[in-house]
């Protein structure tokens, strides 16, 4: 019977819902957990059952994230019990997920930006040139990859020296742009229409290949490690994410205005900036070993 129920339900989010094949085996998993945990008779379950479940997974040393992907399954699924009349009562109303720290966002240093241009730059390559625009431009502005690789042609006002960015729900946003990128886009501008050919593109990056008219975002990325090997950087630590990351952090630590950064990278909330504020930044531990009174001791 549980079987049944469960296959329902998988059968409800891939058809219905039209989740994912990696999303279903997910759900899979998690339910067949709490089967194993609790026993056959789903239909059963009480808030209490699942609050022992909870605290089953904690003991086990789960971390906070996967209980509360564990959680959420469990409300879809008794929503869908409920939704079936399988049950009177839904188990879950009351049961909320573990707290969740943020992590620190990941970045590179100055240095391994620097790095990664001039490895692009010094490249004969053409499509190395380009990744090197894209590299300045990405880290010169904190462009998501998505926005990147889409940029039209007439973006940029080389007169006012901003660019205009389509973000996320179709939100434009002006983000101003150095002198010194402005005048590499310019020199790139032939070596676009080389790569180009007799085509006609309307985008910054096209692509004579995909069928969305530019550089795909996976093009972008698989650039950006090799391009990491050819600069001597483990490209574990370099994606196109981490460069936007770089861009916020270097500004903050800067002492750049956290309002100016967050209308620049298109948050809507202001907290989802402040985030990169618990960076420390080089200087501050320079600050630290050289002028804390401790530093000054001999062990």
């Amino acid at each position: 019977m549980t079987r049944d129920f469960v296959a329902d339900f998988l059968n409800m989010m891939a058809a219905e819902r039209g989740a994912a094949t990696n999303t279903i085996a997910s759900y899979d998993t998690d339910l067949q957990q709490f089967v194993e945990f609790y026993g056959n008779d789903l239909t059963k379950v009480t808030e209490t059952d699942v609050q022992n479940f909870v605290r089953h997974l904690s003991s086990c040393g789960y971390a906070s994230k996967s209980i509360a992907r564990k959680i959420s399954t469990l409300k879809d699924f008794f929503k869908f019990l409920l939704t079936e009349k399988e049950i009177a009562q839904n188990p879950m109303i009351n049961i909320s997920a573990p707290k969740q720290g943020r992590s620190l966002p990941k970045f590179l240093t100055r240095e391994d930006v620097k790095l990664l241009i001039e490895a692009a730059e010094h490249n004969p390559d053409l499509r190395h040139k380009r990744t090197a625009i894209m590299l300045r431009l990405m880290y010169a502005c904190g462009l998501r990859v998505s926005e990147l690789v889409s940029l039209p042609l007439n973006c940029i006002n080389f007169d006012r020296r901003h660019i205009l960015v389509k973000g996320k729900g179709a939100k434009e946003r002006l983000i101003p742009v150095a002198e010194s990128v402005i005048k590499s886009v310019i020199e790139y501008l032939p070596i676009r229409e080389k790569l180009l050919g007799s085509s006609e593109k309307p985008f910054l990056f096209p692509s004579t290949l995909g069928k969305c008219g530019h550089l795909g975002r996976d093009g972008f990325f698989k650039n950006l490690k090799n391009l990491a090997v050819l600069a001597g950087i483990d490209p574990q630590k370099v994606s196109p994410h981490v460069l936007r990351h770089s861009f916020a952090t270097h500004l903050l630590n800067g002492k750049a205005d956290l309002r100016s950064v967050q209308m620049m990278l298109g948050h809507e909330d202001i907290t989802t900036t402040e985030i990169y504020t618990h960076i420390l930044s080089q200087e501050l531990l320079e600050e630290v070993k050289t002028k804390h009174p401790l530093a000054k001791f001999k062990i």
